[in-house]
């Protein structure tokens, strides 16, 4: 049989896979298979020595990744090779119809390769078992050596497997696959060493197992049966025996009480409350410190450059942007680090079961809650983390609906215009906040619910879901992919960010326009009292100013210039390409109760949500603190262009509030939704669907209330 294959040699079954690859190549290429939560991805990593995420979730690596293993002595060193070592996504079976199977089926038979890697069949292959799990595993290894590659068989959690009482005879599985086995820990690193040497002597099985599914789980039963022995460990005798099975009954315990339907909510309900309390508590320090260097940066900038389009290019414009793309990512950073820890001690796996029975109505899996829940912080690592997600439909339906969760840049607008309407109010106001995140979560289940009976109609797949041990989680572990998911935002979404802040800055600062008259009024008010104040003793002529008098002028002179500088900026918003197509789509949101400083408001919130507050500011009273009491007065008591007319009467600040809950107003979202889901067409659907859902019920808001 081995005669058949073409990188066997002369018979006795010995491949070649350490010989050169194709066309003389010195390189050879590793796939490596297995089961998901077999460790699959940390042996990767300690193979290659690079950083990956390794998550508890069936499917969360999407993509084959490549990791180089160098070769000792180099390729010229004695013929030894470098290895591309593939780390394939975990899947249960070769045989599904997912997307995690159909890429590991494409790289095994050499029709997909990674991006920048040569497109041809792996010259050996790595399957990862569990051997805790081993016969289920076995299936999958079966599997694996129907492929008829130079094959290596790797067990991992063997640390666990002997507090179990198992213990893998690994001659004798050898015996049985007919291929290298290799027992090892991947966390500790037990075993690694051999690896390599194994893939030095990998052949290609001369036991081909069955290939019908029930032949080959009865194959992987026999497998199991002849190479395992099952004992209690033997330093610990009775007294491990004993703690192994209080360990189990405490593991059953706590999944009673975690999966529960109603204990279970309970728990998830307070797990949730302390991770966001958290994150808001605990982000705002780096995101002030973030804020106050970008601000002196900038301040720096325009003092050392002579005025002009490339200084507030470059300090309102560039700064401006980078600003606001960090700003964004300690709060990114610190729920990543604490949705990691949640994963590593096995609770989040809970989590996902047990909103499966919540989410399932509506269309969506137990998996979705993850990128929902990250998309309270930011609606990008969100619909990023959504790539878990097995079935296509299941997935695209949650990439569209997850910016409906209110992620942070909402708040500074509730924080607005809820001061606006519940003035000395606090427990209303408390209400209203959280029915703000009530509805955006609402409008989300609703929109998934009509995008699976319409565009995405097909059955919901079962969620198969493996539980998890649970474990003390590795801080480790939590930091690198912390690490990881933080550079992947601000390589894919900052670079988005910043585009388009230096756009909307363009139009908001150009072109330029003269001043206004009544600021050309103060500044000439200000100049002559300040010239009255330099000729005072001059010239014989004294006059006789008391300190009191002089503190007054001086404070006079900088109210004089404070309002020339506001009703300048005024002046040039309200003048800017921003302005005038705020003027040309009022018509569009006269209905909602906007006046045209609320449409420029709306049309710079594209940058960030948050820029409606400062933008608002900027309108009302010519300066951006928009965090000052008394600006936020002057918003709430701000007039439209009649000077009578309040811009924010009840209705239209319960509209604007329902608009800003509801609307997508981020374009960086839709870039992300647009490489996630696969096309712009989805990230077209999903502006115009959240803009149609937000449009009507902020119409419907102000007829109700206005």
């Amino acid at each position: 049989m081995s005669g058949d294959c073409p990188r066997c040699d002369d018979g006795d079954g010995v491949a070649s896979a350490v010989a050169t690859g194709a066309e003389g190549s010195a390189v050879r290429t590793v796939a490596l298979l297995g089961n998901p939560n077999t460790g699959k991805t940390t042996l990767f990593n300690q193979l290659s020595g690079l950083r990956h995420k390794t998550s508890n979730f069936p499917g969360t690596t999407q993509e084959a990744r490549v990791g180089v293993i160098r070769a000792s002595g180099g390729a010229a060193g004695g013929g030894a090779l470098d290895t591309h070592l593939v780390d394939l996504p975990g899947i249960y079976s070769l045989e599904l119809e997912q997307t995690e199977a159909e890429i590991c089926r494409r790289v095994l038979a050499g029709k997909l390769s990674p991006k920048g890697e040569e497109t041809r069949e792996p010259d050996a292959l790595l399957v990862v078992a569990d051997a805790t799990n081993l016969i289920r595993n076995l299936s999958l290894v079966g599997e694996g050596l129907s492929q008829r590659l130079p094959t290596v068989v790797v067990i991992t959690m063997i640390d666990l497997a002997r507090r179990m009482g198992v213990r893998v005879v690994a001659e004798q599985l050898e015996a049985q696959i007919g291929c290298p086995v290799v027992l090892c820990n991947p966390r500790s690193g037990e075993g690694v060493r051999e690896i390599l040497p194994a893939l030095e002597r990998a052949r290609v099985s001369n036991r081909t197992p069955p290939g019908d599914r029930d032949a080959l789980e009865r194959w992987a039963e026999n497998v199991y049966s002849l190479s395992t022995e099952h004992s209690l460990p033997c330093a610990a005798g009775e007294h491990g025996s004993a703690r192994w099975m209080a360990s189990s009954r405490l593991t059953d315990r706590l999944d009673n009480l975690l999966t529960h339907p109603v204990s279970g909510l309970l728990i998830f309900a307070v797990v949730m409350a302390g991770l966001f309390m958290v994150i808001f508590k605990l982000a705002t320090y780096p995101m002030d410190w973030i804020e106050l260097v970008f601000t002196r940066l900038g301040g720096l900038i325009e003092g050392a450059m002579p005025e002009g389009i490339l200084r507030a290019f470059l300090s309102q414009g560039v700064v401006g942007g980078i600003g606001a793309t960090v700003i964004f990512l300690p709060q990114i950073c610190l729920l990543f680090f604490l949705i990691s820890i949640l994963e590593d001690t096995g609770y989040l796996a809970r989590a996902a079961f047990l909103m499966d029975r919540l989410l399932r109505p509506f269309g969506l899996p137990g998996l979705s809650f993850v990128p929902f829940l990250s998309s309270h912080a930011c609606a990008l690592p969100g619909i990023m983390s959504a790539r878990a997600i097995p079935d296509r439909r299941e997935k695209l339906a949650t990439i569209l609906v997850a910016p409906f969760m209110t992620c942070s840049a909402r708040i500074p607008v509730y924080v607005l215009m809820i001061s606006i309407l519940f003035r000395d109010r606090p427990i209303a106001a408390g209400l209203a906040f959280v029915g703000c995140y009530a509805l955006g979560i609402a409008a989300g289940l609703f929109s998934a619910l009509v995008a699976r009976r319409t565009i995405l109609r097909g059955p919901s797949r079962p969620m198969a879901l493996e539980l998890p041990t649970y474990k003390v989680p590795s801080v480790r572990t939590a930091a690198i992919a912390t690490y990881d998911r933080g550079m992947t935002f601000l390589k894919n979404a900052g670079t988005n960010i910043l585009a388009i802040c230096v756009v909307l800055w363009w139009m908001s600062a150009f072109p330029h326009v003269p001043p206004p008259g009544e600021s050309v009024v103060m500044r000439d008010q200000a100049q002559t009292l300040r010239q009255a104040m330099e000729s005072a003793g001059r010239d014989g002529v004294v006059i006789v100013m008391s300190d009191s008098d002089k503190a007054a002028a001086r404070a006079k002179v900088e109210e004089l210039e404070a309002g020339a500088d506001r009703a300048e900026a005024r002046h040039a918003l309200s003048n800017s390409f921003a302005g005038r197509l705020g003027r040309v789509i009022e018509p569009v949101f006269r209905p909602l109760g906007f006046d045209w400083q609320l449409s420029v408001g709306v049309l710079t919130s594209f940058a960030a949500r948050e820029v409606f507050v400062s933008t608002m500011a900027v309108m009302v009273t010519g300066v951006d603190d928009a965090e000052d009491a008394g600006v936020r007065d002057q918003i709430a008591h701000a007039t439209r262009d009649d000077g009578v007319t309040p811009i924010f009467t009840t209705g239209v600040a319960w509209s604007a509030l329902v608009f800003y809950v509801l609307a997508m107003q981020c374009l960086p979202t839709l870039a992300v939704t647009a490489r996630e889901a696969g096309g712009v067409k989805w990230a077209l659907l999903q502006l115009g669907w959240m803009s149609a859902v937000a449009y009507v019920a902020a119409f419907v808001t102000m007829k109700i209330v206005g």
